[in-house]
């Protein structure tokens, strides 16, 4: 759609835009003639004055002359004043060829003398021609020789005055403005009649249009009374039978909007409307919060500036199916993304025809059931069943396994301190001893990750934090990640082992996917005291990594259930979990991060605090507690 901009101080009314416009446009055009005719006139007129001043210096040469030749020279100064008296000539004045001035037609002779730029044309001048030579802007000087009995007598010189032209061309711009006015005035009163029977109908429609709006159900304004018979009383009289069309339609269609205003403002699914070019008709409030699109931008729309491209392609077919099949399609499964985020989406749909005849499909209903909450369910639960038995498979193997190393590891303690073996074969003994009680201290592990203590017990941390991360260690290993372990061995807290070794599991297995080019991993633990309460003592752990960071959309959501950034590995619940059990460690968890989309270093740090001997908090007070991303 093409903006209009709209000139500042430019009337909104009709009538009053054609008498602006006329009367710029005359305005105008009247300057534009003026401007040609005075620059035409003013060159006319210095053309002419031109050549007054040179047919008065032959005038003037001719008199002085006969002056000379009758021996009365007096008769000179008699000419001067002539020709000086008339209207467009400033000074005439006689000059020698000694360039002193002997005659002149104001004042005395000695009060002038030639300028230096009169000087300058004496070389420049003919023979009985007049010279005519600018001297200043605007101003003109005729001179020429005057000779007598075949000699150089002296010159004469005329000055133009600027002030007569210059007032012929004023009077004639003060004419053409007066003319100017009458003929404006003449037309704006033309014009003004001319608006008057144009802009007058379109009042009343414009009133009519005004009352509609305003009062829908209100008939008390029409029909418009139809004034003139042309164009616009057509106009007037098409608008009448329009509203006559709209109240017989109203009558029959009420009950029906009412009833589907009243489904669509309470139903508690999706709906939605199409026509046949599967573009929004009407939608509901839900299927609006369920797009993640407001209300006003579905109407009018086809599918494909409000859903995704594929989704939409999808319900295009469906809805042009039942549109020409005239049957409906129920539990169609679709699946995307919501809106600015990468978490998926799914849909249950119900298409089904509308008609407003037996015979004729004038829209297609669409009813949308959310189904996300329920499959993001599902899907968890499933990745939550398997998890739970692949723990119990490792504990079932690791403890069928501890059975056959307690024999391997008695056979190796007899083979090594018994059978007199010497080396190499005694040292080869010694490395299978220590490489079968790495195996046993794994399953070791193993079991006590799976294995939950009925109530809490003192642990030392620095054997729970060493068992995680030789599980780890293969990992670790493998990526190239530096670990840097920061804890006192003699630290001890008081707490459910496992549940802890389960967090710092979490912990260490996120940073560890965080860096998968490798990085550095820091895990410290020290005796601290509580952030918000000072006087609570207990212990501060801090899990760090160099990885890719997190960004704030993402860090605001962690600790949500099912909610997840690693589609195909994860579940959502670790970290949902994790606050779950320092929550009922009275504990408290902080986290910072810093993305590679901010620039510089990225990496992600979270730092807990559990208190000593804390009063472990029940189940149902961890599904009282608010669960959100900690600052």
């Amino acid at each position: 759609m093409r903006a209009s901009v709209r000139v500042r101080g430019w009337p909104r009314s009709i009538k009053f835009q054609l008498l602006a416009g006329l009367v710029l446009l005359e305005t105008l055009s009247l300057l534009l003639f003026g401007v040609l005719l005075i620059h035409r006139q003013s060159r006319e007129t210095y053309f002419r004055a031109q050549q007054r001043l040179g047919r008065q210096c032959d005038t003037l040469v001719l008199q002085i002359r006969d002056a000379l030749q009758a021996g009365r020279p007096e008769m000179i100064g008699a000419s001067l004043h002539m020709v000086g008296s008339a209207p467009n000539v400033a000074i005439a004045k006689v000059s020698d060829v000694d360039n002193k001035i002997l005659y002149v037609n104001k004042g005395v002779p000695a009060g002038h003398a030639l300028t230096p730029a009169e000087r300058s044309q004496i070389p420049l001048m003919v023979l009985n021609i007049s010279h005519v030579f600018k001297i200043g802007p605007d101003v003109w000087e005729s001179a020429k020789p005057i000779y007598f009995q075949g000699k150089l007598f002296g010159f004469i010189w005329v000055q133009m005055d600027p002030a007569w032209d210059r007032g012929q061309l004023i009077f004639l711009l003060h004419s053409i403005t007066l003319f100017g006015f009458i003929w404006i005035a003449t037309s704006v009163l033309m014009a003004w009649g001319l608006a008057r029977s144009i802009t007058g109908p379109l009042a009343v429609l414009h009133r009519g249009t005004r009352a509609l709006m305003e009062s829908p159900e209100s008939h008390t304004s029409f029909p418009l009374p139809v004034t003139v018979h042309n164009e616009i009383g057509d106009l007037i009289e098409a608008f009448n039978r329009m509203m006559a069309s709209i109240e017989e339609q109203r009558s029959g269609l009420s009950d029906t909007l009412s009833l589907l205003d009243s489904m669509l403002a309470n139903a508690p699914i999706g709906l939605a409307f199409f026509d046949r070019r599967c573009r929004f008709v009407r939608v509901n409030r839900i299927f609006a919060d369920t797009t993640g699109i407001p209300l006003s931008r579905h109407l009018g729309r086809p599918l494909s500036e409000v859903l995704p491209a594929a989704v939409a392609l999808q319900l295009e077919k469906t809805i042009l199916g039942v549109f020409e099949n005239d049957e409906p399609v129920r539990d169609l499964e679709l699946t995307g993304t919501a809106l600015g985020t990468t978490r998926p989406w799914t849909w249950i749909t119900s298409a089904y025809p509308i008609r407003t005849t037996p015979s004729q499909v004038r829209w297609v209903g669409l009813i949308v059931m959310d189904a996300s909450d329920r499959k993001r369910g599902e899907e968890a639960l499933r990745k939550t069943e398997k998890l739970a038995a692949t723990g119990r498979l490792a504990a079932s193997i690791a403890h069928e396994i501890n059975n056959p190393l307690e024999a391997i590891t008695n056979l190796l303690y007899l083979l090594i301190n018994y059978s007199g073996l010497e080396e190499p074969a005694l040292g080869y003994a010694v490395m299978a001893d220590h490489e079968v009680r790495r195996i046993s201290e794994i399953t070791q592990q193993t079991l006590r990750f799976y294995r939950q203590s009925t109530l809490p017990a003192l642990a030392n941390l620095s054997e729970l934090l060493d068992s995680v991360l030789s599980l780890h260690q293969g990992r670790l290993r493998n990526l190239g990640i530096e670990v840097k372990r920061k804890y006192d061995a003699k630290t001890t807290l008081y707490c459910f082992a496992g549940e802890l070794r389960q967090v710092f599991a979490n912990l260490v297995g996120n940073a560890i996917d965080a860096m998968p080019e490798g990085g550095r991993l820091e895990v410290r633990a020290r005796r601290s005291r509580d952030w918000s309460n000072p006087s609570r003592t207990g212990v501060r752990f801090q899990v760090a990594d160099t990885g890719s960071g997190m960004q704030p959309e993402v860090r605001k959501h962690i600790f949500e259930p099912f909610f997840t950034t690693k589609e195909v590995t994860g579940t959502g619940l670790g970290l949902w979990v994790s606050w779950e059990i320092v929550v009922k460690h009275h504990g408290s968890i902080r986290v910072r991060s810093r993305s590679n989309a901010d620039g510089g270093k990225s990496g992600t740090a979270f730092e807990l605090f559990f208190p000593d001997e804390p009063e472990l908090v029940t189940a149902q007070e961890v599904e009282q507690a608010e669960i959100s991303a900690p600052a």
